[in-house]
C-alpha cells in the first residue's frame, strides 16, 4: 500500500520562508483548492490520502516532504536548515512511528526532504543553503547499511535540489543543468526542461502517470511527447511559496 501524507494548509502559508523568489500576495481560497485537486489526484493514481493538521501555526507547514526522508525499514527525521522550520519535525513524528523506525539527523548536520531525490536505489543528495555535507552524513549512515547509494550533488540558482532534478522513473532524470553539475549523475539518461522554464524540472511520478505543473506547458510537452503519461496540475499558488509538486507530500509504501 502507499500512503500520502498531506497537510492542511496554512493561513499563514504567505509569511513562508522565501530565498530565490520576491514575495507575492498568495491567494488562500485558491491554495485550498489548488492543494482538493492535488489530494484528488494522488488519490486517482492510486494513493491512501492521509490529511494532517499537526504543523498548522507554521507558515511552511504544507510542505510535508521536508520534514522525513523514507526508506525501506526506516526514516531519517530532517534537521531544518532554517530555524523557523524545525518544530515541524517534533509534530510529524508520532505519525512516522506508525510507518517506520525512525532516525534523526541532528546538528551540526542540516537536511531536508526537498533536496533528497530517490531515483532507484540511490539518494542523491543536493547540497544547499538547507542541507549540508553533515546533513548528508547522517543520510549515508543510515541508508548505506540498507543497500543505498548516496550521491552528494553542489547545487546554485535554486532553494532545494528536486527545483533542479526529479526522476519520470529509475532510470530518467528530469532536470535543469543550469543549476547542477551533472557529471557525478551521468550513469543516468537525462531530460532537459524547456529553456524558457527552468523551474520545470518538478516530476511526481505515480501510478504510472507523471505529474507536472501546469506553469511549464512547453516542458510538459516535452515529457508527453517521449510516451510518459503526463498529468498537469495547477499550483501556482505554491510556487509563490518556492514550492513544487513533490513538495506537497511525503509517499510511505507500507503493508496493508
Amino acid at each position: 500500500m502507499l500512503t500520502a501524507l498531506t497537510h492542511q494548509v496554512p493561513p499563514s502559508i504567505a509569511e513562508c520562508e522565501l530565498s530565490f523568489l520576491d514575495r507575492r500576495p498568495i491567494d488562500y481560497e485558491k491554495a485550498l483548492a489548488q492543494h482538493d485537486a492535488y489530494r484528488r489526484t494522488l488519490a486517482d493514481c492510486g494513493a491512501k490520502i492521509r490529511h494532517l493538521d499537526c504543523n498548522l501555526g507554521h507558515p511552511d507547514g504544507a510542505f510535508v516532504e521536508d520534514t522525513a526522508i523514507i526508506l525501506d525499514k526506516a526514516a531519517l527525521l530532517t534537521s531544518m536548515g532554517v530555524g523557523s522550520r524545525r518544530a515541524e519535525v517534533d509534530a510529524i513524528a508520532p505519525v512516522l512511528t506508525e510507518y517506520r523506525s525512525l532516525q534523526r539527523a541532528a546538528d551540526p548536520g542540516t537536511i531536508e526532504g526537498g533536496d533528497v531525490l530517490l531515483a532507484g536505489r540511490a539518494f542523491i543528495v543536493g547540497l544547499t543553503s538547507r542541507t549540508n555535507s553533515e546533513g548528508i552524513e547522517a543520510l549515508a549512515q543510515v541508508a548505506r547499511p540498507l543497500g543505498y547509494d548516496v550521491i552528494p550533488i553542489e547545487v546554485q540558482g535554486c532553494l532545494h535540489f528536486k527545483s533542479a532534478c526529479t526522476a519520470l522513473d529509475d532510470e530518467t532524470l528530469f532536470v535543469n543543468r543550469e543549476w547542477f553539475d551533472p557529471a557525478p549523475l551521468a550513469g543516468w539518461r537525462m531530460v532537459d526542461v524547456h529553456p524558457d522554464e527552468p523551474y520545470g524540472a518538478n516530476a511526481l511520478p505515480l501510478g504510472g502517470k507523471v505529474m507536472l505543473s501546469a506553469s511549464f506547458p512547453r516542458t510538459a510537452d516535452k515529457v508527453a511527447s517521449m510516451g510518459y503519461d503526463v498529468e498537469l496540475l495547477d499550483i501556482s499558488e505554491f510556487e509563490k511559496a518556492e514550492a513544487a509538486l513533490t513538495c506537497l507530500s511525503l509517499l510511505i509504501e507500507h503493508a496493508d
